[in-house]
Formats: C-alpha cells, sequence, structure tokens
C-alpha cells in the first residue's frame, strides 16, 4: 500500500484529456476492469447493460450544475472573469450575498471595486484573500438561481480550454456538463460519470429490472485542487453538501440484504455512501456536510461495482480509484486506456470497474 504522492503519477500525454464531449453522451467508450483478475475488456457505454446484473441497484448523484462563471465590467471599464464558488442555496432570494470567488485578472481588484454583470446583477469587492481567492457582495435583483442561470455559464474545470466566449460553445457546455437527470440545484461541477447516460439508456436500464436511486453532493470547484502532500494522508480533502435520503438508503440496505450488487455511478457517490456508513457500515440518512478523503487502505462497506471517468495524475480522484482496486491494478488499467487512446477526464470516457 503506497501512500507517497509520486506513486500516483503516471504519463498521460495532453491530447488525451477530452475537450469536448462525444458527439451523443452514450457513444463515450467503456473500459471494463476486473478488480480481481486485473481483466480488461474494451466497449461502448450505451451497451452498459451487458455488464451489469438486470434487477441490481444503480445509485445516482442528481446534483445540478449552477452557472456560475460570470463575466463582467468594472467601472474602469476593465473586463474580468468571476466564478463563484459556492451560489446562494435554490430557496434564496434576491438581496445581497457575500460570496466567496476566483477571479481574474486580480490586480488593482481592492475593497470597493464595482463590477456590473448587467442590468440585474452587480457586486462589489469586500476582500481579496491571502488563498488568492475574493470575497464579492453581489446584489440580484431578482432570483439568485434564475439569475445566474440567465447571466452565467457552465464553470468548466480548468484543463478545458475554451478559445473564444462563443455562443455555440456555451450553448453547448450548457447542455453537456449536466447529466440528464440533474435536479438538486447548487454544484459548480458536474459529478461526470453521469454525463454518459441519456433518457432512453435510463428507461432501458428501468425496463430491464433495474433499479436506480438517487443521492446529492453537491460538487465543489475543491474537486479539481492538486494533492500537494508528499504524504498523501496528510491532504485536506475539501467538504461538501451531501443528502442520503431515506428511500435511497432503503434501497440499498435491501439489496445489501438480499447479496444484489450496488453500483455507483461517479466518485462522488462513492463518498457519499461510504461516509454515511461510518463507523461500522449501517448505512443511515443523512444530511450535512461530507469530507471523506478515500485512499488506499480505506475499507469499502457499500459499494460493490464503480462506474466512473478517467483521473489525472497524482489527483485525489485517482487515489480514491486506487484505493477500490488497488494501485498497480488501476495503474496498468490506465496505462493501457493511455495506449488505447481512451478520452480522459470530464469530457472523456467510462470505466466500469466490476
Amino acid at each position: 500500500m503506497s501512500l507517497k504522492l509520486d506513486d500516483y503519477y503516471f504519463h498521460l500525454p495532453d491530447e488525451l484529456i477530452a475537450q469536448r464531449p462525444a458527439a451523443r453522451r452514450d457513444e463515450s467508450r467503456l473500459m471494463v476492469l476486473d478488480r480481481k483478475s486485473g481483466a480488461i475488456c474494451h466497449a461502448r457505454f450505451a451497451d452498459l447493460d451487458h455488464w451489469l446484473i438486470p434487477g441490481s441497484l444503480i445509485v445516482i448523484n442528481d446534483a445540478r450544475v449552477v452557472p456560475v462563471r460570470l463575466w463582467g465590467l468594472k467601472e474602469s471599464g476593465g473586463r474580468i472573469e468571476v466564478v463563484i464558488l459556492e451560489p446562494p442555496p435554490p430557496d434564496a432570494g434576491p438581496g445581497e450575498y457575500q460570496l466567496e470567488c476566483l477571479a481574474k485578472p486580480t490586480r488593482r481588484l481592492r475593497p470597493g471595486v464595482k463590477i456590473s454583470f448587467g442590468r440585474e446583477l452587480t457586486a462589489d469587492v469586500v476582500q481579496v484573500l491571502q488563498s488568492g481567492r475574493t470575497v464579492f457582495r453581489f446584489c440580484f435583483q431578482k432570483d439568485p438561481v434564475q439569475t445566474l442561470e440567465a447571466v452565467g455559464r457552465m464553470p468548466l474545470p480548468p484543463y478545458i480550454n475554451r478559445a473564444s466566449e462563443g455562443n455555440q460553445e456555451a450553448d453547448l457546455d450548457r447542455c453537456r456538463y449536466q447529466t440528464v437527470y440533474a435536479r438538486a440545484s447548487g454544484a459548480v461541477a458536474a459529478p461526470t460519470a453521469g454525463l454518459h447516460f441519456t433518457e432512453e439508456l435510463l428507461g432501458s436500464l428501468k425496463n430491464q429490472g433495474f433499479d436506480i436511486a438517487a443521492l446529492t453532493l453537491l460538487v465543489g470547484y475543491g474537486t479539481f485542487a492538486p494533492v500537494r502532500e508528499d504524504d498523501i494522508t496528510r491532504h485536506r480533502i475539501h467538504s461538501e453538501s451531501m443528502i442520503l435520503p431515506a428511500a435511497t438508503v432503503e434501497k440499498v440496505n435491501r439489496a445489501k440484504a438480499a447479496g444484489q450488487k450496488v453500483t455507483v455511478v461517479g466518485t462522488t457517490g462513492v463518498r457519499s455512501l461510504e461516509f454515511a456508513a461510518r463507523p461500522n457500515g449501517l448505512l443511515k440518512p443523512y444530511e450535512g456536510m461530507c469530507d471523506l478523503f478515500i485512499y488506499p487502505g480505506f475499507k469499502f462497506k457499500v459499494v460493490d461495482h464503480l462506474l466512473t471517468n478517467f483521473h489525472l495524475p497524482r489527483s485525489s480522484l485517482l487515489m480514491l480509484v486506487a484505493a477500490f482496486t488497488g494501485l498497480e491494478t488501476i495503474l496498468e488499467a490506465y496505462r493501457a486506456a493511455v495506449a488505447e487512446r481512451y478520452r480522459f477526464y470530464s469530457y472523456g470516457d467510462a470505466m466500469l470497474i466490476l
């Protein structure tokens, strides 16, 4: 069991970091990995049902991404880009909200600087933090989430490059950087393993007897934060808001009691279920914050199968997957993925770990 950061490195050519999604969601490729034998099969996401046992349970994260990426004008006329790191809650009304943000350029930002994002949204700088973040006081004339839906753009990960602010690309991202089952508003990053599902595929799975249950983990921008500690156990993972409803708990517990496999869509779902099952494996409804960092040595109590994307070297997400499969098994699979030219990360291909 390795807990050293450099042991989670693998060579990833830049061109394999997907910049755009597949033409159709379920046209993504699917690597199927048997974590016990290390055997690998290459498939298509549309054929997901071929690899799962009919009647088993699939758990999804229904978090909905808020378009929190804003372009504004300072009083001086200079343009500024702002990403809100934690938007107001869905039930928030019009008014003023102090929100922590990423902003660029940051030079000449100081308390009192006013910014306009249009007639219905303005802000002024409250504090520039040493962390590089900035606290803004936003003044929403109308419902905050509706306002952001109208004027904002999707907060794409930092490794997705957009050469322009063109409306065509913005429309593509608004549609495709959101799962078809997104419901609970408040995330600033997508639970990307779910991006491959179509309504038709979900309907087919249900018709074949698969049961589907939902939880909510509002994915934060911290999911992109790099691990910088040489000893990964010293890394402090971000905290995110989570809701595990009683109906989902009942379905999971019933499946486990019947000996059925629980397939979890995404690392966010894994963190949520395993967090709620601590310390004795007894799953109970939960609403609150989740800050579980999973790395090798972790004992899984709920998850049997994991559906996930391909993650970046030295990332906390890769460490979670390594805990599930074993480090050498996942690194060998990733080497195969690079050799086979799989596409990595948010808009990339998928992996099903059995």
